[in-house]
């Protein structure tokens, strides 16, 4: 990436490029995508492709929308080279952040939606994305009548999901979470009909359900990640005592937040100790 940027802008000055993350690898959280979005910006960045959006004083800022478009196009090049065929949506996701809607090959950006709690939960079940995507392709060539009216219902609750998350920064009422939930139990369903489930994943909804919580997979499936929508009410003792069950199962538990801006230029008084040490390493 390095010698095709310079190539094309001029060349990318010497530098030394230091990684820190608390991504895990290899669980379908998009960190492969995290790590060429960024790349991509800094070097960018660094031959004057892009400009430094950050004034004085200021503790982060955003790139221009033509410029995030030209940071996501050498992202998806990043992805080419780590993963052969990519979607494009992770590198999409990691440039503009936010929510994006995907289908049929186009990607869109949804505009207004809202930061929804979560917690991010690690199976350590390793899996195959290629593998689990030719298990589908197969069922549905075996069973089409059945298969393809799952795949259409899945797709309408993505619409009804979209049209849910649009609606709520207008109007924030908690009425909106039990509709969100719902969703998220039919939606784990169907994935479990089209095989792309897996029983560390039955178990993390079954212990996220003892205690009020609807999760289902992210990612690929068959092991992986799954998410558990936080209601704004839902109390810090109610989530430990989740995480806590969780991790008695051997899984590894985050809380965090979708919906988060995409790729940033922070200043180095803006980072934490803890980035600003790991730096100070290399």
């Amino acid at each position: 990436m390095c010698l095709a940027i310079s190539a094309k802008y001029g060349d990318v000055p010497s530098v030394d490029i230091v990684v820190w993350s608390e991504l895990p690898t290899g669980a379908g959280l998009g960190s492969s995508a995290a790590y060429t979005v960024c790349l991509a910006a800094a070097l960018l960045s660094a031959c004057g492709a892009v400009s430094c959006p950050l004034k004085d004083g200021e503790s982060a800022a955003r790139w221009t929308e033509e410029e995030m478009t030209l940071i996501n196009s050498w992202a998806f090049q990043g992805e080419r080279v780590i993963h052969g065929n990519p979607s494009g949506v992770d590198n999409a996701v990691g440039t503009w952040g936010g929510a994006l809607r995907y289908q049929s090959g186009k990607i869109t950006s949804l505009k207004r939606v809202p930061t929804l709690r979560i917690l991010l939960t690690n199976t350590k079940v390793p899996r195959s994305t290629k593998v689990l995507v030719a298990g589908v392709k197969e069922k549905i060539l075996k069973f089409p009548a059945i298969m393809n009216p799952v795949l259409d219902s899945i797709d309408a609750i993505s619409q009804e999901c979209q049209s849910v998350l649009e609606a709520m920064p207008a109007n924030p009422s908690p009425e909106y979470y039990p509709v969100l939930e719902e969703l998220f139990d039919i939606n784990q369903h169907h994935l479990n009909v089209i095989g792309v489930g897996h029983p560390s994943l039955d178990r993390l909804c079954r212990v996220t359900a003892s205690h009020g919580l609807h999760s289902k997979l992210t990612g690929a499936g068959g092991g992986g990640c799954g998410i558990t929508l936080l209601r704004p009410d839902t109390t810090p003792l109610a989530v430990e005592a989740a995480k806590r069950d969780l991790c008695a199962c051997g899984f590894e538990c985050w809380e965090t937040n979708i919906g988060a801006p995409g790729v940033t230029l922070h200043s180095s008084s803006s980072l934490s100790a803890e980035v600003l040490h790991a730096l100070s390493e290399s």
